[in-house]
């Protein structure tokens, strides 16, 4: 007991010494460390002077480890000895990206090769660009139903196969370096740049190594990163060439500061880098699931690491990537909702006609309206107004084709036709999603840009005058000329100003949007076109955008069955593609009950990369009639009433249409236009139908009359070494 009060009283006054000598005892630390900080200091100072003495001396001093200075052209180290291009392409756009590529990359006096892949072999010669030093690009487009283009067939064969192939190896093309611009368009959502995702991942897969991440350029100017596809490619363009020129000078990518797997290769802080490093990191896909590391992660620029496992870090990366996509995914649902462009901070719609879609049509002939409509003088219309013959709508119908304006308002279509005379240079969309103009602006340019080409034939040998007076005033409208014209939201809106202008209106339609066919103004007539009479064929000559295409067309017809005016079923016959159909299109006919079914033989619009058509697709006029007989014999209610063996066209009408013997197929438009001002003024109570606006054939345009359908009052002209004209409706 004495002992612990003993131990006790110790403590006590050796604690109680230190609490009265505290400030002392304070004072000795911090000064203690403040001499270990001045310690520090020192020693980092002198090491900073070490290495700037030895950078200072790196031209005189051949340190170990340090790569020597680089003296002159004749020690310089090549890292890059050339650019070859790779296309696919089936319209031409891929390979005319492929020239201006070599150009730019020649401007950096870089030999560049542009490479057809029809005529390349590379089972025989991708392998030695392993070792050539070489950057390959392939810029490759996806065709129909996701597939490569004709010309890129084999070549993507044979990437596919030996990707898969355990004979080749992973390391087959170890050594290559690449870079993939894909040529697609997101509408079609299912193919979407398929064949560029799957060329650069054969080629990561055979070991191949990305110089740049995989780019996806869109055609459809609404989701296009930069408006179009011509302007993704010139973003890309610019990021691939000061890539190429960093690949020169022998640099690599700085470090994204995510590097666990060995020392930190770049000594550039995060701060520093660059843009174009940023927005390469910003630009992986989530679909790029098979790609563990990205160029600034990988190995030196010999190829180390091309085929890294997957670690944790990489899978927190692609999560990460996954999440954005899915937050992009349901941004891109609600601008399906809403139809407003809010991607990407954008809060205005785009311009349907991109600057090298205008400058294209521009020279096709195409007068442009505002940002989505067009006006072109038809070929009937300059043979009309020489007295050489009108079109057959004149034969059929009784229209005056040196007053038919020929337009559109809206450019934009939902099909991409096998036989489109526009050679698919108009672009596609399955609904309004861009800036509209109002009506009455695009009536009244179309107006004035029609006059306006008119006046080009004011003293052209052989011209009437007479008819060319006329010509100023147009009176007839055909939105035939391009594109899907329905599309259009204020298409009733145009429809009514055409008609207080007197204009009768001749409105086409692809059968896709059965809705705005029901809720459609009354149109003077109006053109259903069926292409096919099954879905497998439609779905090969229309190639539709709409997933539910065929159910759509259906609707169409049955929506056009409901109309009381005229209505008209176009059938546009193709040798081998869909004259054998007969029993399939006289089921489609029961299901629209057209007034009137056009048949008309396809019209040859010369070579196209866009189409594999050829002069043997197209029916002779005597193979046209012989369909035409075969398909009114299973039709008991129609009759064969004309032809214009000028167009390769017969129509097939309804026997209403015949009364007491004689054809009435021709339209009073005057009756027409009283009957639809009746109808306005009653709200829509007051209606009619196409029997209330008829007006007799004359003989010369019955079939079987020995004028074959071409006016006996115009002289007919041929031409000796006629070159095609395929403008006309």
């Amino acid at each position: 007991m004495d002992m612990t009060m003993e131990t006790w009283d110790s403590l006590y006054a050796h604690l109680a010494f230190l609490w009265l000598n505290r400030f002392y005892l304070y004072s000795g630390a911090v000064f203690g460390i403040s001499l270990w900080l001045c310690i520090q200091f020192v020693s980092k100072t002198k090491k900073q002077n070490r290495n700037q003495l030895r950078k200072s001396s790196l031209p005189q001093i051949a340190t170990e480890g340090l790569v020597e200075e680089q003296k002159g052209p004749s020690t310089d180290k090549v890292h890059v000895t050339g650019v070859k291009i790779f296309f696919g392409s089936q319209t031409g756009t891929a390979k005319r990206f492929a020239s201006i590529l070599a150009e730019s990359v020649a401007s950096l006096n870089l030999p560049a090769e542009v490479i057809n892949m029809k005529d390349y072999d590379p089972d025989d010669c991708l392998g030695d660009e392993t070792s050539s030093k070489n950057i390959c690009v392939f810029l490759v487009a996806t065709y129909t139903d996701g597939k490569p283009t004709e010309n890129a067939v084999w070549f993507c064969k044979w990437l596919e196969e030996a990707s898969s192939d355990f004979r080749v190896g992973k390391t087959y093309l170890k050594g290559l370096r690449y870079a993939v611009f894909g040529l697609g368009n997101s509408l079609y959502a299912d193919h979407y740049n398929t064949v560029g995702r799957s060329v650069d991942k054969w080629l990561w897969m055979l070991g191949a190594r990305r110089v740049l991440s995989c780019a996806l350029g869109d055609a459809n100017v609404v989701k296009s990163k930069h408006g179009s596809l011509e302007a993704d490619f010139e973003a890309w363009e610019a990021k691939f060439l000061a890539r190429l020129q960093a690949l020169c000078r022998g640099e690599k990518a700085a470090c994204r500061g995510e590097c666990k797997k060995g020392k930190c290769r770049s000594k550039r802080k995060a701060g520093q880098e660059t843009s174009l490093e940023q927005e390469q990191r910003e630009e992986v896909a989530e679909e790029e699931l098979f790609e563990t590391t990205s160029e600034e992660d990988s190995g030196n620029e010999e190829g180390e690491g091309a085929n890294q496992m997957v670690d944790v870090e990489d899978l927190g990366r692609v999560m990460g990537h996954m999440k954005k996509a899915q937050r992009e995914r349901e941004l891109d649902q609600e601008v399906e909702k809403t139809g407003r462009l809010q991607r990407r901070g954008e809060d205005a719609l785009r311009e349907m006609i991109t600057p090298a879609l205008r400058d294209a049509l521009t020279k096709q002939g195409y007068k442009l309206i505002g940002s989505h409509s067009g006006v072109k003088l038809c070929r009937w219309t300059k043979s009309m107004l020489r007295g050489r013959g009108g079109c057959y709508k004149h034969t059929f119908y009784g229209i005056e084709s040196h007053r038919c304006l020929e337009t559109t308002p809206s450019l934009a279509c939902a099909n991409k036709c096998v036989f489109c005379w526009r050679h698919h240079t108009n672009p596609v969309g399955t609904e309004w999603r861009w800036k509209m103009d109002p009506p009455e602006m695009i009536l009244q340019e179309a107006i004035e840009n029609h006059q306006s080409l008119i006046k080009q034939f004011k003293g052209v040998p052989g011209v009437r005058n007479d008819r060319f007076e006329e010509g100023m005033e147009p009176k007839h409208c055909a939105l035939s000329l391009v594109g899907e014209p329905i599309m259009y939201p204020e298409i009733n809106r145009f429809l009514k100003l055409l008609h207080h202008k007197n204009i009768s209106s001749f409105l086409v339609t692809n059968a896709q949007f059965p809705e705005e066919i029901r809720s459609l103004e009354p149109v003077t007539q109006l053109y259903v076109s069926v292409d096919a009479g099954t879905r497998d064929s439609l779905k090969k000559i229309d190639r539709p955008l709409f997933k539910d295409f065929w159910q759509r067309f259906l609707d169409s017809l049955q929506a056009l069955a409901e109309k009381q005016q005229r209505t008209v079923y176009r059938l546009t016959l193709v040798k081998a593609w869909n004259v054998e159909e007969l029993k399939a299109y006289s089921d489609l006919v029961s299901l629209g009950k057209p007034d009137f079914i056009e048949v008309k033989g396809v019209t040859y619009c010369g070579e196209s990369s866009a189409s594999n058509l050829t002069m043997a697709n197209i029916p002779w006029h005597e193979e046209v009639g012989h369909f035409v007989q075969e398909l009114v014999d299973l039709l008991p209610d129609y009759e064969i009433a004309c032809e214009h063996e000028h167009s390769n066209c017969l129509l097939i009408a309804h026997k209403k249409f015949k009364i007491s013997g004689e054809w009435h197929t021709w339209i009073n438009y005057d009756r027409f236009q009283d009957l639809f001002r009746q109808y306005e003024q009653s709200g829509g109570a007051k209606t009619f139908t196409s029997a209330d606006y008829v007006a007799p054939t004359p003989q010369w345009a019955v079939f079987g009359a020995k004028e074959r359908g071409f006016d006996p009052t115009d002289t007919r002209f041929q031409r000796k070494n006629k070159a095609k004209d395929i403008s006309g409706c």
